[in-house]
């Protein structure tokens, strides 16, 4: 008996039709957020990151921790996930980070991703959550990780979606307001 192939399955993320056409995207944008305690220096810390940035290899924002006077917290980003093992992990294990503490339980990884209904998706997936994340006219962050219970994912399709579109619908509300700005 011959075995048939094991067909790839499709990664890519898909959006809504454009001028007819289906789009796909094989692109997208990890997220890592790191909090550290017992940092008295924040510019010694920027100015880590931005000699890193100069060769391009750090993109992303460092936050003031509002509960901890000493602590900060560093969004990372890039479209290659293997960036946060290899550039990103050796700045992290330099100066002034090694004398820093890591608060992991506050620790984030994530990607961009669609929900098929995106009118372009390039823009959703890279470039609205760039511009949304390094925008200095909104200098804090609330950050928090989005879990789907196991109660949700057995509610049929189309109940699911009825439910993420009333949480975007007041997520774009909130937003259009310019109160908070949603990173997905």
């Amino acid at each position: 008996m011959e075995r048939k192939p094991i067909e790839k399955p499709d990664l890519r993320e898909k959006g809504a039709a454009r001028d007819g056409q289906p789009q796909a995207l094989d692109r997208r944008l990890f997220m890592q957020l790191l909090a550290f305690g017992d940092c008295r220096d924040t510019h010694g810390v920027i100015e880590a990151l931005e000699s890193m940035s100069a060769d391009g290899s750090f993109e992303g924002v460092v936050y003031e921790d509002l509960n901890d006077p000493n602590g900060i917290g560093v969004l990372a980003m890039h479209e290659d996930p293997g960036h946060f093992v290899a550039d990103f992990r050796d700045t992290l294990n330099r100066k002034p980070f090694s004398k820093l503490s890591l608060k992991p339980r506050f620790t984030m990884l994530g990607r961009t991703y669609s929900i098929g209904y995106e009118p372009d998706l390039e823009d959703s997936l890279l470039a609205r959550p760039r511009a949304t994340a390094l925008n200095p006219d909104w200098p804090w962050a609330v950050w928090y990780p989005l879990r789907r219970s196991g109660a949700f994912m057995q509610l049929p399709p189309e109940r699911q979606r009825e439910i993420l579109m009333e949480h975007g619908t007041i997520g774009r509300s909130f937003g259009q307001a310019d109160y908070a700005h949603d990173i997905r």
